[in-house]
């Protein structure tokens, strides 16, 4: 049986999956990194990291930013392998942040702005920035990895979602239409376009499930710079971000998808970020370059790119 979004209010929409109640846990030490591995510019001085590469990257740089998305997304790939009911977060990151080194490279989420761990894990209604710690995943729960590597100068930028246990259906699909609706980003990045068809191509996928479009979170220049100035929204923003797709342009497009509210909530760690009615939310991101034929992956394990 087909189910009629258009009659649903706000909050029947919200409750087409579980709310969520994630709470704050305990953190555990800030984990080390051998001194013989190169730091990100940022872990040198206060404040926001200095940025002064162009957003256009020479195929040296690419090949340098493939070489470290690869890392990141072969950590993700190791870290999504353990995902079960009963390990913590704060487990997955130690698991992350251990491959991550072992192949040379920093991650980059350690010390960015203070950020107290190696990768990102965002629990149900936790949009993004969420802070590994020692709660334990459930049953039923869905869980955003976001990883970072940084290697020989660059880094490369990636998340999924993750299904813990036994997930209800209306999860796995926001799972499954989030990654296209990413998908459709990356195809709809071509060269010449304007950078705001990205986000009206997956907010005019996302509007057909009723789906809520993040707008305050979006995606990013990426390379030199873990954040350049660069915006990439994932709604329709035009007339603004009118910034020309150009070839060799490196940058991610990581949608975030809510089965309610777009509003959201920052808890007191002034990093983790709540969609304000719980509602559940899924995000997938893939750092890119702008070829001929349009935007290809870079976060992609290395026996696979």
């Amino acid at each position: 049986m087909s189910i009629s979004y258009a009659s649903m209010s706000e909050s029947e929409l919200a409750d087409r999956a579980p709310r969520g109640n994630t709470r704050p846990g305990r953190l555990s030490d800030e984990r080390t990194v051998p001194p013989s591995i190169e730091r990100p510019e940022y872990m040198f001085h206060d404040g926001p990291e200095i940025v002064t590469a162009s957003d256009v990257k020479s195929p040296q740089t690419v090949k340098k930013i493939r070489e470290a998305g690869g890392i990141a997304a072969e950590a993700l790939e190791l870290v999504g392998k353990h995902v079960k009911p009963g390990i913590t977060t704060d487990q997955l990151d130690k698991i992350g942040h251990d491959y991550i080194v072992s192949q040379g490279a920093y991650p980059s989420c350690l010390g960015y702005m203070g950020f107290p761990k190696s990768l990102c894990t965002s629990v149900n209604e936790i949009i993004c920035h969420g802070i590994p710690d020692d709660r334990p995943l459930e049953n039923g729960d869905i869980v955003n990895i976001d990883i970072t590597a940084y290697k020989d100068g660059v880094h490369g930028d990636t998340c999924a979602m993750f299904e813990v246990g036994s997930v209800d259906e209306e999860s796995r699909l926001l799972i499954d239409r989030t990654y296209e609706a990413m998908m459709r980003g990356i195809k709809a990045a071509k060269p010449g376009r304007k950078i705001n068809i990205i986000g009206r191509v997956i907010e005019a996928y996302a509007r057909r499930f009723r789906y809520g479009v993040v707008r305050d979170y979006t995606g990013h220049g990426v390379g030199e710079a873990f954040h350049s100035g660069l915006i990439v929204p994932h709604y329709d923003s035009a007339p603004l971000y009118d910034d020309e797709i150009e070839l060799g342009m490196v940058f991610t497009i990581e949608p975030m998808l809510t089965l309610g509210t777009i509003d959201w909530v920052q808890w007191d760690d002034n990093w983790t970020v709540a969609t304000a009615d719980k509602s559940r939310t899924a995000q997938f991101e893939h750092t890119i370059v702008i070829t001929e034929n349009g935007g290809e992956i870079l976060t992609l394990p290395r026996n696979d790119a």
